[in-house]
Order: C-alpha cells, then structure tokens, then sequence
C-alpha cells in the first residue's frame, strides 16, 4: 500500500506503522541541488516522537537512509531519490484486542470495509501519523532549496484547545517572527504566556487519560507573484491536497478564511497600493492568494486538527466477527495532542507544494 501526490515533483509514500521500514520515493527534485544533513536531522528531530511529555512515549531516532538519488556529498543526482527509515520501537502485540474491533474515530472500520481483513492496523498500519517522518526527508530537502531561492516558510501553533497564540500578522510577518519560533522549535508559539497555558491544557487532558485538538498556522515568505493556476490546479488545491495527506487535519483556510464572511466586500477587499517600484496590498484577507495564483504578498493558511482518536478512556465499539456491541479500552503510546509534532510536518508538506509549483512550465 503506497500513497502519491505531486505533479512536476512526485512523491510516493510508502510503509506501516509497524513495519520494519517506512520510507519516500520521489522524483523531480532539484538536480545538483546539495543538502546540509545536520540541518535535515534537527529538522527530523522536531518531528520525531518521545521528545517530551507532550507527545508519546514511543522513541524513534527517526534517521533517514538514503538508498538512491544522493551522492556521497549529499548532492541530487537527478535520479529518483529513495529514502527509508527504520522503525525500531514498535509495540504491535498493544493491538491485539483490536483486530476486529474498530477504534472511533480511526480508519480502522472504513479501512476494513475497502480492503478487507488482512489490512495491516498495527498501529494504524499506513494510515499512521507515522508515515508523515518520510514527508519530512522530502519536506526538509525542499524548505531547504526554498530558502537557497528566498522563499522562507514557517509554522506554529495557532491554537490548542481554544488558547490562541499571536497570529501571524497578514501583512508583514517577517523572517524575524519566524526565527523567534526555531528558537521555540519544542513548541513553537510567538507568544511564550499561551504557549504556557497550552501546555497545561494538554496535560490536564493527558491525566484525564484524554486528548486535544488545535490549529496550525503556516506562512510562506519571498514567494513571486503569479505562481499557481486558476480553477483545479490553484495554489490553494495543491497546497490542501498536500495538507490532507496529513492524519487529523479536518480542515483548512487561507487569509481571512471563513472570517470573511463576517465582512462586507469592502472590509474584506484588498486594496492595491504600489510605491512607484513594486504593488501590493493594504492588507491580506486574500492570504497571499488571488485566482488560485500568488499575488507576492505573505502566503498564509490555517488548518484544523482534530483531537487525537487513540484516548485511555472506555469507549463504545463494535465486535465485528460477532456483531455485538462492545466496550473498547485502547492501550498502546499516544500523543495527548498530535498538533505539536505535525508542526514541522506542515512545514514539509507546504514546501513540497511549493517546490512542485514552482516547476511548473519547467522543461528539466
């Protein structure tokens, strides 16, 4: 079982939770292109679980193995790149009870109702939040190449559980905003008092054998004007399609999003202005995004992560073999609150959209 996204850079997941590998194939990256390995592993890193109380205890160095597509000096070849990644902590026996008794709000009953019963759920199998680390071998080659090119992108913890960070300002968030959160790179917040209050939520849900949901907001700097298509292939339909191949995210919005409604087409325009050099906008309801294509204004999208389905507390399910209803109790190591590790997974995910878009029209 395999996933695969991209239209100019290609990329296919592969793997299980619970397999012995997981890994990336992907093709179209950029060729000659030279990597730091250091900066790729700080950037797995913040990925990686068992880092804090905040996520689960499961540990997993999270080391990529480049098997094709990168010389010895961590250079693109130009062939297909192949990467993988040992897990090396996993606990499958924790799943027994769960065979064919579906867990809520996982893909266990959907997963067996389309491939039947020897799909692989350890773990949740290749439906994992696992298999987002290979997006971030890719993702982290492409934020790489990015900034070689002036584009900078840049995530944080928008909401959890109701407490708001700081927002990004539409108009002017800067590289210095998004150097303040690599400095938070833990748990990354503009605002060091709600970042303290999400904390606290989280544990309290984690005592309360419980978990949490929240928003993640993800910007992107130096991007051109006129990037992207209209209708189907817009900036906004590969970045979600991107976004989506993330476990748990429920929705996205770009600027203004749904806020917009609340507007009047006056409040919610925004309005040219130019300095006699380059145009711009007074302000950015559009998030960076007019007619599915780039208008050089800050891209700026927000997406929502349900809270994580895997919780210690009882819950009701279904014996599928006898047909019963059941009393489910979960055991195994899960995150209180998915949203802190998927920061840099947005990170990853909205380069390699970008990175896509950006060859568009490329001959190489």
């Amino acid at each position: 079982m395999s996933t695969t996204y991209g239209k100019n850079l290609k990329i296919t997941v592969f793997g299980g939770s619970h397999d012995d590998e997981i890994g990336i194939i992907a093709t179209g990256l950029p060729t000659g292109f030279k990597f730091d390995t250091d900066e790729l592993s700080a950037f797995m890193k913040r990925r990686a679980p068992g880092q804090n109380v905040f996520s689960t205890k499961r540990r997993e160095p999270d080391v990529p193995v480049f098997v094709s597509g990168v010389t010895e000096q961590n250079v693109l070849d130009g062939g297909t790149l192949k990467a993988i990644i040992k897990n090396t902590n996993q606990r499958s026996a924790d799943y027994n009870n769960l065979t064919f008794v579906p867990r809520p709000s996982h893909a266990d009953f959907a997963a067996r109702m389309k491939y039947g019963e020897a799909v692989d759920l350890r773990g949740g199998g290749h439906f994992s939040g696992r298999l987002t680390a290979p997006l971030c071998i890719v993702g982290g080659i492409c934020l790489q190449y990015l900034k070689s090119k002036g584009i900078r992108i840049a995530a944080h913890l928008s909401s959890i559980a109701g407490i708001y960070d700081t927002p990004f300002d539409p108009v002017s968030v800067s590289v210095e905003d998004f150097d303040l959160l690599a400095s938070r790179s833990d748990f990354p917040v503009l605002n060091a008092e709600a970042g303290e209050a999400m904390k606290a939520v989280i544990l309290s849900a984690s005592e309360d054998c419980d978990s949490v949901g929240g928003i993640v907001e993800c910007a992107a700097l130096g991007l051109p004007a006129g990037l992207g298509e209209h209708m189907f292939d817009g900036i906004e339909n590969r970045i979600s399609a991107a976004v989506f191949g993330i476990p748990a995210v429920k929705g996205i919005e770009f600027g203004a999003g749904f806020e917009c409604t609340y507007k009047t087409g006056s409040e919610n325009n925004d309005a040219f202005v130019t300095d006699g050099k380059t145009i711009r906008t007074k302000t950015n309801n559009a998030g960076g995004i007019l007619g599915g294509m780039t208008t050089g204004m800050p891209l700026i999208f927000r997406a929502a992560m349900k809270p994580t389905p895997s919780i210690y507390k009882e819950q009701d399910s279904v014996d599928m073999v006898s047909m019963t209803n059941v009393k489910l109790s979960i055991k195994g190591r899960h995150d209180p609150c998915v949203v802190v590790r998927a920061v840099p997974v947005f990170e990853a995910v909205c380069a390699i959209a970008l990175c896509d878009i950006l060859l568009d029209g490329d001959d190489n």
